[in-house]
């Protein structure tokens, strides 16, 4: 097979070797482009290229009907692959979440003749003179600046022995910022979330950074206990997006995770937050567009490779504070008489009556804390989504309504579905960049948080 076969003809090729009851094919070019840099300094900047293709059969073998994964990345034997895929579903037994595959093409279904989306190094045209600009200015000022910014594009091709043909690009990008001195004694971080670097303001991000290095100027040591926090979009969005994680309608049926109801059943309809917050997905939300349609290539709970094609519209999760729906494939909602909802790539949190912005919600704070990113975020009991991890780059105190230095870093013991219970205001929602979790989840929209108690469990030695 030739390397440069267009990948819409692996999919065809891929159909056309099937034997089997049923097939779903696809392939997922991708595009990267990178920087990354050290001590006010580029350090690396590359560009890479890679494929995948993966090969579901389906087989009834009279007992059921069963499902066989194979993937390959590069230019793989198709016939090969699919040979093997369809051995998998021999050798596997009826399939628990077995469906009629969809054969409806959702909205959105894409280009399918269309070439693959691409992206390269010029995708830092004009970020990498600011990023220079930025350098000079925090070489004059004695500061140091660390970190990274990459631009991906996926373009991916799925195909079904029912008729599907869809195809979808999915630009993702990301920015890290490090200020630090030249001592290391102090460090802080800034970072954001785009689709395409346009509208990525190195000058804003590097003004953040320089704010927060001169804040952390005083260093103030305090005790573990629990503080009047205000949790900033970032730190949100890292515990926001576990808490959708675990939003899986059979672990909560069956009492494994935090949604279960004592009892039995889920806890869908129980109010979650005293606010009115809304916790939605939306794959035509501005800025933070996703596949309208499920991708998959294993099942779990969250998902199923009948589901393959099956449109992902709009969500809300929590809807006015109560909890309003849980992610059900095909399969669980047929068993369990509930509706089927897929889960979509990106997460919003939101409170409709929200006006302030995080410096106003400083200058009304008395004294607390401003808490800029978490990481290291493990879970430590399910059936409370108790998670545990550290702080990092910035704990700032707040006095009298003003930043008056930082903080040492803490573990923090909290459940993001408690901290929903316990917020007492939430700011106003802007595009974030999740720190633990933007390896793989980068499009989020989050408020700053204020929360009257937040357990920070002790002092962290990290600095």
């Amino acid at each position: 097979m030739s390397r440069f076969q267009r990948p819409q003809e692996i999919v065809e090729q891929a159909l056309a070797a099937s034997t089997a009851d049923g097939q779903v094919a696809f392939v997922v070019e991708g595009a990267e482009a990178n920087l990354r840099w050290a001590a006010n300094s580029l350090t690396t900047n590359g560009a890479m290229r890679s494929r995948s293709v993966v090969v579901i059969s389906f087989v009834d073998g009279g007992a059921g009907m069963a499902a066989g994964t194979v993937s390959r990345s590069g230019a793989p034997d198709v016939a090969a692959l699919v040979a093997a895929s369809e051995q998998a579903a021999r050798d596997a037994g009826p399939a628990e979440d077995a469906m009629p595959l969809i054969a409806d093409a959702p909205p959105g279904a894409g280009d399918w003749d269309a070439d693959p989306a691409e992206t390269s190094i010029e995708v830092f045209a004009e970020f990498a003179p600011a990023l220079g600009q930025a350098f000079g200015e925090a070489r004059d000022r004695g500061e140091l600046l660390f970190g990274f910014a990459e631009h991906s594009m996926r373009t991916t091709y799925l195909g079904s022995s029912t008729g599907l043909r869809l195809r979808h690009d999915q630009p993702s990008g990301r920015v890290e910022l490090n200020g630090k001195t030249p001592d290391f004694g102090r460090s802080v971080w800034a970072g954001t979330g785009t689709r395409d670097f346009g509208d990525v303001s190195v000058a804003d991000l590097a003004a953040d950074v320089r704010r927060k290095l001169a804040w952390s100027q005083r260093r103030v040591d305090l005790p573990a206990g629990r503080y009047e926090t205000l949790l900033t979009p970032s730190a949100v969005a890292d515990l926001m997006i576990y808490l959708y994680w675990t939003m899986e309608a059979r672990d909560a049926d069956e009492g494994r995770n935090v949604f279960a109801r004592t009892g039995g059943g889920n806890r869908t309809g129980d109010r979650l937050a005293t606010l009115p917050l809304t916790l939605r997905s939306d794959p035509h939300a501005p800025g933070l567009e996703a596949a309208p349609f499920q991708v998959v290539g294993a099942s779990s709970g969250a998902a199923s490779v009948f589901d393959n094609g099956m449109a992902t519209p709009a969500v809300d999760w929590i809807s006015g504070g109560v909890l309003a729906n849980l992610v059900r494939p095909r399969a669980w909602a047929l068993k369990t008489t509930a509706p089927t909802t897929a889960a979509v790539d990106n997460l919003i949190l939101e409170d409709p009556a929200a006006t302030a912005s995080q410096a106003e919600m400083v200058a009304a704070t008395d004294r607390g804390l401003l808490l800029t990113t978490l990481w290291y975020i493990r879970e430590v009991d399910p059936q409370t989504l108790l998670l545990t991890g550290l702080t990092r780059d910035g704990v700032f105190l707040v006095e009298g309504g003003e930043v008056t230095g930082a903080v040492n870093n803490f573990r923090f013991n909290e459940s993001p579905v408690d901290l929903l219970g316990r917020a007492v205001q939430a700011g106003v929602t802007e595009r974030t960049l999740p720190r633990e979790w933007n390896d793989w989840f980068t499009r989020t929209a989050m408020p700053t948080v204020r929360v009257p108690d937040f357990n920070m469990s002790s002092v962290s030695p990290a600095s």
